[in-house]
């Protein structure tokens, strides 16, 4: 006996799914594909083993407008399995808090952004029940900023920038604006932007150039990640570390170092100097162009 009409539609449509369909067709119109086969299945979705579903971060915004949640996701390559997962995670969600979610995926791939920028549909083509659009920040979009003023007008996007970029040929670019724009912010701060660019930079000598540059900075000698560089730089010793830090930020940017120019930079004993090669390192074409204004002084 069915006992509502609930109950009843829903068993009118297990009965002949295929008039279902038509009815589908001829009243919304909607352009089903005619069916080959049918089968009902299990309509319940509880799960009773537990499925761990979680996201990398989610923040709730509140706003004029009424309150968001942003549901951030950081994706190192395409994964087609996702696609469902986000589109799962906003319809729950929804139905959860009743607040507007937003999809922002995070990445430091350019292809793997374009992957993850292709709306995902459900349903019908031309007609679908449900379309996530996911914000994607990635290096397509994410400014790159290697501009000192710049990276101190705003310390948090100079961070970003590194994080997002830290994985490209520009990298060495971006971290001695930041690690000078890190020097005007609070030590608490500068020292959380710091980790997080670190653990964003994927070449191993990206990292080291990273905690070279860290070292001069007053405040990260009072931050305990600073410790360990530290003690391994008084085991080398100051002056041949930023000996080294100049000449690993040549050689990661590709740029060829003669035996002449790698023994000038082991020999100087100068950490005024040494500290304006390493800048110069950073946007020289050639290994030679360390030491222009010293050759030009000599040859005068």
């Amino acid at each position: 006996m069915v006992g509502s009409p609930h109950e009843a539609l829903h068993q009118f449509c297990q009965k002949d799914p295929a008039g279902f369909t038509r009815t589908l067709q001829r009243v919304l119109h909607i352009p089903f594909p005619e069916p080959r086969d049918f089968a009902v299945l299990n309509a319940d979705l509880t799960e009773i083993e537990p499925v761990e579903r979680r996201v990398d971060t989610l923040l709730r915004a509140e706003t004029d407008e009424g309150t968001y949640l942003l549901v951030i996701e950081s994706q190192g390559k395409r994964d087609e399995g996702k696609r469902g997962s986000w589109a799962y995670y906003l319809s729950y969600l929804y139905a959860k808090y009743r607040w507007e979610p937003v999809l922002i995926v995070l990445t430091q791939s350019r292809s793997t952004a374009r992957w993850a920028t292709r709306p995902i549909r459900l349903g019908l083509p031309g007609w679908h029940s449900l379309t996530v659009r996911p914000l994607v920040l990635s290096p397509e979009n994410v400014p790159l900023i290697a501009d000192e003023a710049e990276a101190k007008r705003d310390v948090f996007l100079a961070a970003f920038s590194a994080m997002t970029h830290g994985k490209g040929p520009d990298a060495a670019a971006i971290l001695k604006p930041l690690a000078a724009a890190l020097s005007t912010t609070d030590t608490h701060s500068a020292g959380m932007l710091a980790q997080f660019v670190e653990s964003c930079l994927v070449d191993v000598q990206a990292k080291q150039i990273w905690k070279e540059l860290m070292m001069p900075v007053n405040y990260f000698f009072r931050h305990e990640v600073a410790e360990k560089v530290r003690e391994e730089g008084r085991e080398e010793g100051i002056e041949q570390e930023r000996a080294s830090m100049v000449l690993r930020i040549l050689d990661w940017r590709a740029i060829p170092v003669s035996d002449v120019v790698r023994e000038r930079v082991k020999e100087c004993s100068d950490l005024d100097q040494l500290e304006v090669w390493a800048q110069r390192a950073v946007h020289a074409t050639n290994a030679e162009d360390l030491f222009v204004d010293v050759d030009e002084r000599a040859a005068e």
